[in-house]
């Protein structure tokens, strides 16, 4: 009996037309990716061009200045303008700042994920939950009580003071992570370990800090640009310039009428490049690190 074949036009036809909506797909997905690289690198953009324009040709709306020039950065490295006379002992107050309440995060959080995580602290995962409500509270709504908690403990106008409220906001998204992470981590290696007779600090730090490296490394990271890019709690808690970062430095400039755009855009790129540098050194671990225990096994 012989077998009656199938048509191929519409099986072709088909074909034809998922690639067709595939390649209009791509091509749409190619042009968002496209808006979004120019919208992202336009303030960037506009930051370089100022900050290579002179003073005063600052306001002439050309897409790139006549005549380009350093002398904006120069101004900035030899402090030679009145908002900018203590540029560098306020690039050190941010720096110290920065990594002291990195360290600071880091050493409380790993302490505290530890004895959650591993030595099974009774009522701990309450206590974790419970820090995250922290946030529920904007931080603009508890700068006033931070300033009376800091003046009853006599350290308002130190960096002290604004190290020990930015690790106030890092520590319980700190500490979510890494216990998060650390579930990822076998007990069986800390029961191995306590049978070679190792104590709980050797287990931390021996056995939970070195799996946990690429989790500390973006929350150090996390913590770190926290504090570097915070305005309204320096501004409040710090009242001399020669306890003030960086950015009030930067808010400076925006107090007066006449403002010099084209110094004020230099000062934000020369404080925007050590933390790029970290994050392009570091950005292997940042996803992985922050996103480690998102899912269940």
């Amino acid at each position: 009996m012989a077998v009656s074949s199938l048509p191929r036009a519409p099986v072709i036809k088909s074909a034809t037309t998922y690639a067709v909506r595939r390649g209009l797909f791509e091509a749409g997905q190619i042009l968002l990716g496209l808006v979004i690289l120019v919208w992202v690198l336009l303030p960037i953009y506009h930051m370089v061009m100022l900050s290579l324009t002179p003073i005063n040709e600052a306001f002439g709306g050309r897409f790139w200045p006549d005549n380009p020039t350093l002398d904006n950065f120069r101004t900035v490295f030899t402090q030679n303008h009145f908002f900018l006379e203590r540029f560098w002992l306020q690039l050190a107050n941010s720096v110290v700042v920065a990594l002291a309440t990195m360290a600071l995060v880091l050493v409380v959080a790993t302490l505290a994920s530890f004895a959650i995580g591993r030595l099974k602290m009774p009522g701990g995962h309450v206590i974790s939950n419970l820090a995250l409500l922290t946030y529920l509270i904007p931080m603009a709504f508890l700068a006033i009580p931070f300033y009376r908690i800091m003046a009853q403990y006599g350290i308002l106008n130190t960096r002290s003071a604004l190290v020990l409220a930015m690790s106030t906001f890092a520590i319980p998204y700190a500490i979510w992570v890494l216990r998060q992470y650390s579930e990822n981590v076998p007990f069986e290696l800390d029961e191995a370990a306590k049978v070679d007779g190792a104590s709980p600090w050797q287990i931390l730090w021996l056995v939970y800090v070195p799996l946990l490296r690429p989790a500390l490394i973006a929350i150090g990271t996390y913590a770190l640009l926290l504090a570097w890019n915070e305005y309204l709690y320096a501004f409040l808690l710090l009242s001399t310039d020669t306890q003030h970062t960086i950015p009030l430095t930067m808010g400076y400039f925006l107090v007066t009428d006449d403002s010099p755009w084209p110094l004020l855009m230099a000062t934000a790129i020369v404080y925007a490049l050590p933390p790029a540098a970290l994050y392009y050194a570091v950005r292997k671990y940042m996803v992985t690190g922050l996103t480690a225990g998102a899912t269940k096994s």
